[in-house]
């Protein structure tokens, strides 16, 4: 089953997708007022299947998406591939050791990624900073979280990284990876027990620049070097979720040192289980 945020003439709404078409739920009368609050509730996989539809359904080619992500925190796991560690240390020599460490240690490399306002969802813009000369998407495995710190769905993450910024001095890392349009999610949220086995979880990169293919890639949730239960554990560790979260797990498909995003591409992130997120590029 997949939830959705979407845009409607009387404002954003959650939605249920479902044979093609995206209707939008009726929450009167749960208490509940946003699709955070709904994916922390108890009652999540019931309500999502029974809760009554507030109009017709929407063909999803008519679709106005919003990112599935109304009021929660977005947070990141690197160097979790082996492509990842590889790729972080050709960014900087002087990290190299650094990178090299956190892919064994008991301790996972985390951190903060976005605010809501600085997500986009399908079909949306994403950024690459004005100041960066080497930018690239990273394909990512979402993990959306309760308030609890439980996993109850997943979806399509991009990590969109600065890496010219982050390979000078790896202290620049928030600014390589927390700015305007610096994450896409989407198209929606594919709950917990309608996704295939872990081992079976293929992820895809396509990106397009002038109707040609430029660049892509794939790898599989089962080349992870990290649990995603261990992830989470040390996310919510002495850190409260009030509101749930997003946790982007880390990416086994990164260009090499020849590639950088260009203004008007098209980055199109598969995801097996969950759908296709589509986003266009622009520069600040």
């Amino acid at each position: 089953m997949h939830l959705a945020r979407i845009q409607t003439n009387q404002g954003p709404a959650v939605a249920r997708i479902a044979n093609q078409t995206a209707s939008v739920l009726d929450l009167s009368g749960t208490g509940l007022h946003s699709l955070s609050q709904l994916l922390s509730d108890h009652r999540l996989v019931e309500l999502a299947g029974e809760l009554p539809t507030a109009s017709t359904p929407i063909p999803l080619d008519a679709v106005n998406w919003l990112p599935p992500i109304d009021d929660q925190e977005v947070w990141a796991a690197g160097v979790t591939y082996k492509r990842s560690q590889t790729a972080r240390m050709e960014e900087s020599e002087a990290a190299a050791s650094c990178y090299d460490r956190v892919y064994t240690a008991a301790r996972p490399e985390l951190f903060f990624k976005a605010t809501p306002n600085r997500c986009s969802g399908h079909h949306g813009l994403l950024r690459i900073r004005s100041d960066a000369t080497w930018n690239v998407p990273e394909p990512e495995l979402t993990l959306v979280l309760s308030n609890k710190g439980k996993i109850v769905g997943y979806t399509v993450g991009n990590d969109m990284s600065s890496r010219d910024i982050e390979g000078d001095n790896p202290l620049y890392l928030p600014q390589a990876k927390v700015y305007n349009q610096c994450c896409g999610l989407g198209p929606w949220i594919t709950l917990a027990d309608a996704m295939p086995a872990r081992e079976e979880i293929g992820i895809h990169l396509k990106i397009v620049r002038n109707n040609q293919t430029v660049f892509s890639g794939e790898t599989s949730v089962s080349q992870m070097a990290r649990q995603l239960e261990d992830l989470v554990q040390w996310l919510i560790r002495d850190n409260d979720l009030p509101n749930g979260a997003f946790m982007l797990t880390g990416t086994g498909v990164v260009p090499d040192s020849s590639f950088t995003l260009a203004k008007d591409d098209t980055v199109l992130i598969s995801i097996d289980g969950i759908g296709t997120l589509v986003n266009t590029i622009v520069q600040g």
